[in-house]
């Protein structure tokens, strides 16, 4: 539901009202619970997306910083790259594997409920892992 609620404070170009605007409209939606409300509540809904923009624009027009601008293009590039790999075949990713973690195939001691043991839980057994 909220996303087009995205970052717009020190971008090149500034963020445009339509992307403030649409903004407000998601967060409004996300408050309300309606994605569209009903005639006797579009007033009050409408009247709370204009009061958000408003509100938006004075918090970017009001703040500072040091840094230099982002790029657009390069900032969509890159959550192009985070969405292809959340949204990759789970066959396809590499499982991360701990250290402390056997490889395929080898068992390791259970301390109950499918979890390993590791010290803590051995020493509260009063028992000693070798």
């Amino acid at each position: 539901m909220c996303r087009n609620i995205k970052t717009l404070h020190n971008f090149k170009p500034p963020a445009t009202d339509e992307e403030i605007r649409a903004s407000s409209l998601q967060f409004v939606r996300k408050l309300s619970g309606f994605t569209r409300p009903s005639k006797a509540n579009d007033l009050a809904f409408s009247r709370a997306v204009d009061q958000v923009a408003q509100a938006a624009h004075e918090l970017l027009d009001s703040l500072v910083t040091n840094a230099p601008p982002r790029d657009r293009e390069v900032e969509a590039s890159k959550a192009g790259a985070r969405a292809a790999d959340r949204f990759r075949p789970s066959d396809t990713k590499h499982p991360i594997i701990g250290a402390d973690q056997p490889a395929s195939g080898q068992s390791r001691p259970s301390g109950g409920g499918g979890r390993p043991l590791n010290a803590r839980s051995l020493a509260g057994r009063g028992e000693r892992r070798s």
